[in-house]
């Protein structure tokens, strides 16, 4: 009976001052940093959406409610799951902070 070795765990990414896009970047920008803000802009993005599709269907340049529900819905989640991320933040540094060594 053969037996493979077990691989090493391997990365996710590459450590920051390996990659070329991480070049000028100052140390504050991290990943962490990166995720809240991609959901900040994904909330404007779907708000600017919102509000382009309620101007386009009262003036009468489109034809399907439906759109603007689903944008209406689209939009109202994304600033859902950026409070429920905020919190959750806080309540992580919250607890690291209760912590006593």
């Amino acid at each position: 009976m053969e037996f493979t070795p077990i691989r090493p765990i391997e990365p996710l990414w590459e450590s920051q001052t390996e990659q070329p896009e991480a070049v000028g970047r100052d140390a504050s920008h991290t990943l962490f940093a990166d995720v809240f803000q991609s959901a900040i802009q994904n909330v404007r993005d779907t708000n600017a959406q919102q509000v382009n599709l309620e101007y386009q269907l009262a003036t009468g340049q489109i034809d399907n409610p439906a759109l603007v529900n689903t944008a209406i819905a689209k939009a109202s989640t994304a600033a859902e799951l950026l409070m429920q991320m905020r919190n959750k933040a806080l309540d992580a540094y919250n607890e690291l902070m209760r912590i006593s060594l």
